[in-house]
């Protein structure tokens, strides 16, 4: 088989030369850090998804730290959360002095498994990470549910879920901590960057002063007074701020967002039509009343099939193609494995031995897309022909 030159990446941030010219322009405009930038993209973000305000953070995962200090996630309480997700879905709960319960998730969406999270909730429960993962969205009505029956705090970790849809509407519309991510894997970037949407007046103007080491105002507001406008500080407050240089870039991303949904989605049809006369793997499930935004695109390997995952990977990459394997296990990685013990989690551990993630980003081309499945294919008969 002849192998392409060019690698073909996992994943690529859709930009061009209009991010470059609004660098340059809040470059030479003199004000380069939280500025008006920021809250025109936190505007922007409150637009799009019809949300009532946004706050905008240096990443996911302060903008996750933020939502639990403000619940009222401490010291000694309990969070459910899933295990198969980005280590920071994790260790914001660790942060605040909490405990992270790790909950098994469902075979098909990846996401938590609602019926499994009550067996695990005890009197130190005082939250839920939510994570819609890889961008398809949890059951929202189960986990609610349980939320309101057991007066729990639910932390949305939408980093890869920025348009997807539940029931009708966009994830972020109706929360009340609802975290995105802007790190160049995700839909859309600001390099680093993350959000809070949110339905509360409250937990916005909290989260707008805990990301500026808890100010009273912020440093436009004192810029504009031209007089003594002197800030307070009354709590402990953190530098979580995003610069205007990131909201610029965020704003034209903005612009993009409907465009690079539908070429993922459009790209993730393309795969299911290519991969489905492969017995060996399943492809993606999208349940009849969620959206998927298809941040990447994870197919799995039957088990039937004996394939090595690691094995198929090696050769995808030997042929120029970046693959990975799926997300790792939280309750496996050495810091928690060894502070608490190995968990019991089947469903976790199954779908991360068997999961590949194949690239998918707005310009990849379908002639890639087939070289990417001729190549999976190839593979799949190499690996299962050296394993005999």
């Amino acid at each position: 088989m002849k192998t392409r030159k060019k690698e073909i990446v996992l994943a690529k941030p859709w930009t061009d030369e209009e991010e470059f010219k609004v660098l340059e322009e809040v470059v030479c405009s003199g004000w380069l850090s939280q500025g008006k930038k920021v809250s025109q993209f936190e505007q922007s973000l409150c637009s799009y998804l019809g949300a009532k305000h946004a706050v905008a953070t240096t990443s996911g995962t302060t903008a996750l730290h933020l939502s639990l200090v403000i619940a009222g996630i401490k010291d000694k309480d309990e969070v459910i959360c899933p295990s198969f997700s980005f280590i920071a879905s994790a260790n914001v709960i660790e942060y605040v002095g909490a405990r992270p319960v790790f909950v098994d998730i469902d075979d098909q969406t990846f996401n938590l498994d609602a019926e499994k999270i009550e067996s695990k909730i005890t009197s130190r429960t005082k939250g839920i990470v939510a994570v819609h993962q890889i961008g398809l969205a949890c059951d929202m009505d189960k986990i609610n549910r349980i939320a309101r029956k057991y007066n729990l705090a639910v932390i949305e970790d939408a980093a890869c879920a920025l348009g997807a849809t539940y029931k009708g509407y966009k994830i972020g519309q109706r929360s009340r901590y609802c975290c995105f991510s802007f790190h160049p894997r995700k839909i859309i970037t600001t390099g680093e960057g993350g959000m809070i949407a949110t339905d509360s007046k409250a937990v916005r103007e909290k989260a707008t002063s805990l990301r500026s080491h808890g100010a009273s105002i912020s440093a436009v507001e004192k810029h504009r007074s031209k007089g003594v406008l002197l800030e307070s500080f009354s709590e402990l407050g953190f530098n979580y701020r995003m610069t205007d240089l990131q909201a610029a870039v965020g704003l034209v991303q903005m612009k993009k967002l409907k465009q690079a949904i539908k070429s993922r989605q459009k790209l993730a049809k393309e795969y299911n039509r290519l991969l489905s006369d492969i017995d060996e793997v399943i492809i993606p499930f999208v349940p009849k009343n969620r959206e998927h935004t298809f941040q990447s695109y994870l197919l799995r390997l039957k088990a039937k099939a004996g394939i090595n995952a690691d094995a198929l990977v090696r050769f995808m990459a030997e042929n120029n193609i970046s693959c990975r394997r799926s997300i790792q296990p939280i309750h496996l990685e050495p810091y928690y494995l060894n502070k608490y013990g190995r968990v019991k989690l089947p469903v976790t551990e199954k779908m991360a031995a068997s999961g590949i993630f194949l690239p998918i980003f707005p310009t990849l081309s379908l002639k890639e897309q087939e070289y990417i499945v001729d190549t999976l294919k190839k593979g799949i008969s190499s690996v299962r022909k050296k394993s005999r």
